[in-house]
């Protein structure tokens, strides 16, 4: 049993000394992971970002720093939690942290951060609470940036706010303080690589034939169609059924705020909104 689930049992503890010890453990191995942490970044450097690197090999190299600096440590701990250790770390360092295998785990459609404390997923269209939580707000301000970083975009407490499109397809959504009151809250929803056609939203009893048929025949007319609904309840996927329906030959356009559409279609021109800069930003 690792750290992680002890953690997650001694909730069940109702003894105040109980969980005094559990969050003394849990803040040794913070204080633990942080030295490492830092001196991976400290070695490797410009390296981390380097893209004549191949991604296995630069994970061998992290890898090996890691356990370097767990030998220099000299902390006894059982085998089974140093290579959980060793793989949150090298998360850390090349990925996101602690919703790094949620969001390698093509089961989980959403991913839900309230506050560093509480990470939520959604798998089969239900929300779970994980026992995974970040180190405190600082870090998970440090993966928040690390995230919006790469697609060119800034969030901080002037621009708390950012809504954005990860280069995987997922999209981003961020709320910082002030706007966000218990803390910084992250949203980040994957979609399929492969969209679902009509044919299997019938197969599946989603839409009928007739349904479809009708559909694709108001399409075909050039009838207004509105699509609207709650969050993950299927507008996107809807969309990209209607758009199958759009004769080849026909031009199609497409504006968003995140791009989320896959638009069977050649003849297509894909619009992204990006906010206006700010002139704070601009100087």
């Amino acid at each position: 049993m690792g750290l992680n689930d002890r953690i997650n049992n001694g909730k069940l503890m109702s003894d105040g000394a109980g969980r005094d010890r559990i969050d003394a453990a849990y803040d040794r191995q913070n204080e633990l992971k942080s030295r490492i942490h830092g001196r991976v970044i400290q070695d490797l450097g410009s390296r981390l970002y380097q893209g004549d690197i191949v991604d296995a090999e630069l994970q061998r190299v992290v890898r090996a720093k890691i356990e370097d600096g767990l030998l220099a440590e000299n902390v006894p701990m059982p085998r089974a939690e140093r290579q959980e250790l060793v793989d949150e770390l090298v998360a850390e360092v090349l990925g996101y942290g602690p919703i790094e295998e949620f969001l390698k785990d093509p089961t989980v459609t959403e991913v839900m951060v309230n506050g560093y404390r509480n990470i939520y997923i959604e798998r089969e269209g239900k929300i779970h609470q994980t026992d995974k939580r970040f180190r405190d707000d600082g870090h998970l301000r440090r993966i928040i940036q690390k995230i919006v970083g790469q697609v060119g975009r800034r969030v901080d407490e002037a621009s708390p706010y950012v809504d954005a499109r990860l280069p995987d397809g997922s999209r981003v959504n961020v709320i910082l303080p002030p706007l966000a009151v218990r803390g910084p809250a992250l949203t980040i929803r994957k979609f399929s690589a492969d969209p679902f056609t009509a044919d299997d939203l019938i197969e599946m009893k989603t839409l009928s034939r007739q349904a479809s048929e009708f559909l694709e025949s108001c399409v075909r007319g050039r009838l207004n169609i509105l699509v609207s609904g709650g969050t993950g309840v299927g507008k996107t996927t809807t969309l990209n059924v209607l758009s199958s329906f759009i004769p080849k030959a026909e031009r199609t356009i497409t504006i968003e705020d995140a791009a989320e559409l896959k638009l069977d279609h050649e003849h297509i021109v894909s619009l992204e909104y990006r906010p206006p800069i700010s002139r704070a930003g601009a100087r």
